[in-house]
């Protein structure tokens, strides 16, 4: 049986007074693909948001490698091995390739910067061409590739990924999930957030059904590709 990585156990989280994440609890195991699925306003960002220390639930507890990581500072978090790519990406625009991922190595020794940086460009041989580019003359697909090789840079366990098909030609979002899934076969836990629904299922062992705040299913990806109510209302029919 494979070790739980992080448990979300019953959290709430508020913004001011509106409740934006109702007693979500999920697990997600070592070595998994687990995805978070729902509409725009469902609570996904929220919950990643949460776990990375950005915001604080009011009730609950977040364990990461068994520990309560629930109060703990963001850049302690990453420390301990759970990075997050958020959504919109967020790179150093007036920065170099290098520069950013540079910037992801920030909680780390010195002596482990090169090998990974030698991995990320392994991982997006993209962005090793690239490397002098200033991140913001690039496309959005390749400004996606570094913000999730920066977060590799921390020398994570767990990468929690945020809409990373947002905004990206059919062709690119392939190639990410592409890209995610040689990630996982490194050996990567994920956790991934996606609107894109019928991506997200393919690739995840395990997904939960966000509404309104609440979890309101859960399956393996294959079960829920093919359950009638998540087809009807996230994969149109």
């Amino acid at each position: 049986m494979a070790d739980t990585l992080l448990k979300v156990d019953n959290i709430n989280v508020f913004y001011g007074n509106i409740h934006a994440v109702k007693d979500i609890s999920f697990e997600v195991d070592q070595g998994e693909i687990v995805t978070l699925i729902g509409a725009n306003g469902a609570g996904k960002s929220t919950t990643l948001k949460t776990i990375s220390g950005l915001l604080h639930p009011k009730t609950g507890d977040i364990l990461y490698k068994g520990k309560s990581i629930k109060g703990v500072r963001a850049h302690k978090i990453v420390e301990s091995g759970l990075a997050h790519v958020p959504e919109g990406r967020h790179v150093f625009l007036h920065m170099t390739v290098e520069e950013n991922l540079d910037m992801g190595a920030y909680t780390q020794p010195a002596s482990t910067i090169a090998p990974n940086k030698e991995k990320v460009f392994e991982l997006f041989p993209r962005l090793k061409e690239r490397r002098k580019q200033l991140a913001g003359t690039m496309s959005g697909g390749e400004q996606q590739m570094l913000a999730m090789g920066r977060a590799l840079m921390s020398n994570a366990s767990m990468l929690m990924l945020d809409e990373p098909s947002m905004g990206l030609s059919p062709l690119l979002v392939q190639e990410i999930f592409d890209i995610i899934k040689n990630i996982h076969k490194e050996g990567m836990t994920i956790l991934l957030v996606e609107q894109n629904a019928q991506m997200a299922l393919s690739v995840a062992d395990r997904a939960y059904v966000l509404e309104t705040g609440r979890v309101v299913m859960e399956g393996t990806g294959a079960e829920l590709l093919t359950n009638e109510r998540v087809r009807s209302a996230y994969l149109g029919g």
